[in-house]
């Protein structure tokens, strides 16, 4: 039986300040499995932790405790330069994190992939011009086809956000609290009282219009 395509097993973030005593200032702490290729929603305000869990995953932030597994294989134990042949994190303008180095490259193991099973995209920077947006999301469904893990984050501030939530990913993580909350689909994530919170009353009630109605090739390219 093949291994979950990614796992956080118990894994913990913790934020300190302090020259004596550290105190600590956020902590993130997440325990999920992704176990097959799909399109998976990352949503949660601003500060919650998204972009430490992008970086946890990808192994540019080692977690305080816990371990990410990437098709079975822990990704803070290999070699810097090859984590991105297990996961990739694309900031924003399609840019690739850089790896924070702890450890000396010599004393991790090799990635046993040669190509990303596991793609993370941080709040992509989405042009309106005609089309655009359905190419790329037709790109994400051509990486999930191929067997890999695509990982979208958006912070919705606009209806045309939403659209593009439900009509790409298959299921959500909601970034809240310290915590992270796996949801089988855009409906409940919806139904979610802390996300509707997140949204407003305004974004709340375009979700709710998107529930209500079918958004499916809304942004065929």
């Amino acid at each position: 039986m093949a291994a979950p395509m990614l796992v956080l097993d118990d894994v913990r973030k913790v934020y300190t300040r302090g020259r004596v005593i550290r105190r600590p200032t956020f902590t993130l702490q997440a325990n999920l499995s992704l176990d097959e290729p799909g399109i998976v929603g990352v949503v949660g305000p601003n500060g919650a932790g998204k972009t430490t869990l992008f970086e946890m995953m990808t192994g540019s932030n080692a977690p305080t405790s816990g371990r990410v597994l990437v098709a079975g294989t822990d990704i803070h134990g290999v070699k810097y330069r090859e984590r991105d042949r297990l996961a990739i994190h694309y900031h924003q303008s399609y840019q690739v994190r850089r790896f924070r180095k702890r450890i000396p490259s010599a004393f991790l193991t090799p990635s046993p992939t040669k190509m990303p099973l596991v793609h993370l995209f941080d709040e992509p920077q989405f042009n309106l011009q005609d089309g655009y947006i359905g190419f790329m999301l037709d790109f994400f469904r051509k990486l999930r086809d191929e067997g890999r893990l695509v990982i979208l984050c958006m912070h919705p501030t606009a209806a045309w956000h939403l659209d593009i939530l439900a009509d790409i990913a298959e299921r959500f993580l909601f970034v809240a609290g310290g915590g992270v909350a796996q949801i089988a689909d855009f409906r409940g994530l919806v139904a979610e009282p802390s996300f509707r919170t997140y949204l407003g009353p305004e974004m709340t009630r375009a979700a709710d219009a998107l529930c209500q109605g079918s958004v499916a090739g809304k942004f065929d390219a």
